[in-house]
């Protein structure tokens, strides 16, 4: 409630809100976006067995053989170079467009940040702004996150869960008879109270309004009618208190921080962050570009990412692609536990508007360079990405950078200003990816 307050000050009217969310394509954007954000792999066992058409296939033994589970949904690309190729492990490239060395007056901010601070341009009132999950890594490395410096994920699953359900009112809470409770009824009623005098005082001001502030206004409205549907999820039509739905956190009983077993327990407080309407942007890291602890019996190699796997003594990849196939399993999984969950408002499930995309650091991890970056993006079906049944891989020469602003195009954001390298001349999405 206080953020719609304050968005209504001289701030909000004089900010430039009206020039920093363009027009959308047409086509169902998406709500939220979840990056999946791994290190570089080798090319040669991340490549498809063969391609027809755009139509991959992966062998049984392939390390990204569990993507067929939903390829319909996918749209996987590769050979995009960075913009500074010869850039390795460390570099800020790969969610940011820019060098780690890159300065002027863009700086660095990853994708994941980028999108958060044009939606609070535009109004959005989301607690949290986003949530960062990675487990251990405070290990010895960088991550892929920047905001004009290298931020650091929450690496305890139960620390990341008090964060996206800092406040929040849970609305399974009854009586031993069924009733809802009463001071909670009471405070969803109150923070409708709040809403509808807000809605007045907008009314009010809109008269006195020239329009390009009535227009700004009218977008702030539309803020405070998703407010409005939220409580609408915690509310029946009389009033009352409802329970159940999707919306049903619960706080991880252990905290497991380390990479294999902590990360999968992030993913599930992401999903349900979704289904309570918690934020809009979520990223998890597997890792950092110098270690990612492998010690999970059930995947088979008791050993350590960059050291042992990428640069060890591992002939063949073969410890490499069992990891790699069991990063690929997490990612069918988050996907298939997205089409599960229903939309807060009973809209289709949360997959339906939900962008999941893999990004990594590097595009050939052993080599160490950026000469090819690999992106694999999904999301349900009539949504923003163009998808065919047999699934799509696309392989281009442009830079990769554009497949970062094809993932912000996807929020419905087309004001590219402030993003990625400014010598890019083509500050455009990649063509191809989004449905037309």
């Amino acid at each position: 409630m206080k953020g719609v307050g304050a968005s209504l000050g001289a701030s909000f009217l004089f900010s430039s809100f009206y020039d920093s969310v363009a027009v959308a394509a047409p086509g169902r954007k998406a709500k939220r976006i979840l990056v999946f954000f791994t290190m570089g792999t080798a090319p040669e066992i991340w490549k498809p067995t063969s391609v027809s058409g755009e139509s991959p296939t992966y062998s049984d033994d392939h390390c990204m053989k569990p993507l067929d589970e939903v390829k319909q949904h996918l749209v996987i690309l590769d050979g995009l170079p960075s913009g500074s190729p010869s850039n390795n492990h460390g570099s800020a490239d790969g969610l940011t467009g820019m060098g780690y060395f890159s300065n002027g007056p863009y700086g660095l901010i990853s994708v994941d940040q980028y999108i958060v601070k044009k939606l609070e341009e535009a109004g959005d009132t989301s607690l949290p702004r986003f949530l960062l999950c990675g487990a251990n890594i405070a290990a010895n490395g960088k991550t892929g996150f920047y905001n004009g410096t290298n931020l650091v994920p929450t690496a305890s699953p139960v620390s990341a869960f008090r964060e996206a359900f800092r406040g929040f009112v849970p609305t399974t809470t009854t009586t031993s008879g069924g009733n809802p409770d009463a001071a909670l009824e009471d405070m969803l009623r109150r923070r409708k109270s709040i809403l509808d005098n807000l809605k007045g005082e907008i009314a009010t001001m809109k008269r006195d309004l020239g329009k390009e502030q009535y227009y700004k206004l009218d977008r702030h409205l539309e803020s405070i009618r998703q407010l409005e549907q939220e409580l609408a999820g915690q509310m029946d039509g009389g009033g009352s208190v409802v329970t159940g739905g999707a919306c049903a956190p619960t706080e991880p009983g252990m905290d497991l921080s380390d990479h294999i077993t902590g990360n999968p327990l992030h993913l599930d407080i992401i999903v349900n962050a979704f289904a309570c309407n918690r934020t809009r942007v979520a990223s998890v890291q597997w890792g950092t570009d110098q270690e990612m602890r492998v010690a999970m019996p059930e995947i088979g190699v008791p050993d350590e990412q960059h050291n042992g796997l990428i640069h060890g003594n591992d002939p063949g990849h073969a410890r490499l692609i069992k990891l790699e196939r069991w990063l690929a399993e997490q990612f069918v999984g988050v996907i298939k536990k997205l089409k599960a969950t229903p939309e807060p408002d009973g809209s289709g499930t949360l997959f339906d508007n939900t962008l999941v995309a893999w990004c990594r650091d590097m595009g050939d991890a052993p080599a160490h360079n950026q000469q090819e970056m690999k992106f694999v993006l999904a999301m349900g079906d009539g949504g923003y990405l163009k998808t065919a049944s047999g699934g799509r891989f696309i392989k281009s020469s442009e830079r990769h950078e554009r497949v970062l602003l094809s993932m912000i195009d996807a929020m419905g954001i087309t004001d590219f200003s402030g993003f990625g390298d400014p010598a890019l001349g083509a500050k455009s999405p990649l063509p191809g990816i989004a449905a037309t």
